[in-house]
Parts: C-alpha cells; sequence; structure tokens
C-alpha cells in the first residue's frame, strides 16, 4: 500500500477504534471513497465494536440473576474488558504508525467476516 493511501485513511483508521460509534462514523464516512487502509481497520474496529456488544450482552445475561455472587461476575468479566481494552489500543496504534497488522488473534476473523465492508 502506498503512503498517499495510508496518509488519506488515517484518521478514518484511528477513528474506527472509539467503540461502538466510531466504526460506524467511519464506515458511513469511508463508503463514498473507499480508501483501503481505512477500510481494513474499520473491519478490525467493528470487530472489536461486536466482540465487545456480545460479550457485554452475554455476561450481563447470565451475571444479573439472583444467584450468581457479584464478586465472581467481576473476576471474570474485569479479564475480558481488559482484553478488549489491549486490543483496542493495539489496533489504535497500528493505525496511527500506519501500519497494516490485524489485531492479534481475532483479526484475520474479522477481515473474513466482514470483507463485505
Amino acid at each position: 500500500m502506498d503512503e498517499k493511501t495510508i496518509k488519506e485513511g488515517k484518521s478514518l483508521a484511528i477513528l474506527s477504534y472509539i467503540l461502538i460509534l466510531g466504526p460506524l462514523i467511519a464506515l458511513s464516512i469511508n463508503a463514498d471513497k473507499k480508501n483501503q487502509f481505512a477500510s481494513f481497520h474499520i473491519r478490525q474496529g467493528l470487530g472489536l465494536t461486536l466482540t465487545f456488544l456480545l460479550l457485554g450482552l452475554t455476561m450481563s445475561s447470565y451475571f444479573n440473576r439472583a444467584d450468581v455472587n457479584p464478586e465472581l461476575a467481576l473476576n471474570v468479566a474485569a479479564p475480558f474488558w481488559i482484553f478488549i481494552t489491549l486490543l483496542n489500543f493495539y489496533g489504535m496504534f497500528t493505525a496511527v504508525m500506519g501500519q497494516y497488522r490485524p489485531i492479534p488473534l481475532l483479526g484475520t476473523f474479522f477481515q473474513k467476516w466482514l470483507k463485505k465492508l
């Protein structure tokens, strides 16, 4: 990928790592003029957002039951949120550096599953 494409798509790539709203805004802005660099990072950011929401819904439906110990809920949920946060910072860092690297563990799946975007 050439430097011009990276430079033009860098702001959208960074924006895509702001959970929930960032990928949606970046996706709508990138819809007119498809930038490969921005599209790559939008898929990564959207995948992280979907993972964040899926984990949140799954854990909240389980941990909101009356028979679940609140300490257990925190001990299970905290590592997941830390993991998503670290992956988010990693993705944002690669976007700032102008690199075209998938997020560890999940990035290649995000690229396959969201390739239509």
